[in-house]
């Protein structure tokens, strides 16, 4: 069995039931990280999560600025865990990240103070590799 992740009749993604509910799950707890609504709907019952593309690719764009600027690696690998595929579902919607172009800067917020793991070219550059890879583990 499986459930839809989809803009309309657009299907973005079409994971295994656990997989998609893991990815719902995962996608409300990282609104704390964002600060913004994540732009997916709650499962109505048909399998299926309506995604607001813009709403979604803003709140993505959101936490891969914040995966970009910290030099936490705890934060850098929880959020690693859930951005390549919100990044392929970005990508399939038709926006952008625009978090993936832009010079970044030191985010003060959060702090590893005993490991300085800041690196937002080659973190851009992991993050990009990861969602390239998922991409062809992601069914639609």
């Amino acid at each position: 069995m499986s459930q839809y992740f989809q803009v309309g009749d657009l299907v973005l993604w079409n994971p295994a039931q656990t997989v998609a509910l893991l990815f719902a799950r995962m996608t409300e707890a990282m609104v704390l990280v964002a600060e913004c609504p994540s732009g997916v709907g709650p499962d109505v019952g048909r399998d299926e999560y309506e995604v607001d593309p813009d709403a979604f690719a803003a709140f993505v764009d959101a936490l891969t600025a914040r995966y970009l600027s910290t030099n936490h690696p705890i934060l850098t690998a929880m959020l690693e865990g859930y951005l390549p595929a919100a990044l392929v579902m970005v990508q399939r919607s038709g926006r952008d990240v625009p978090a993936l172009v832009q010079p970044i800067v030191r985010n003060n917020r959060d702090i590893s103070l005993n490991h300085d793991a800041f690196d937002p070219d080659g973190d851009r550059q992991r993050l990009l590799s990861l969602a390239e890879h998922h991409a062809r583990a992601m069914p639609r």
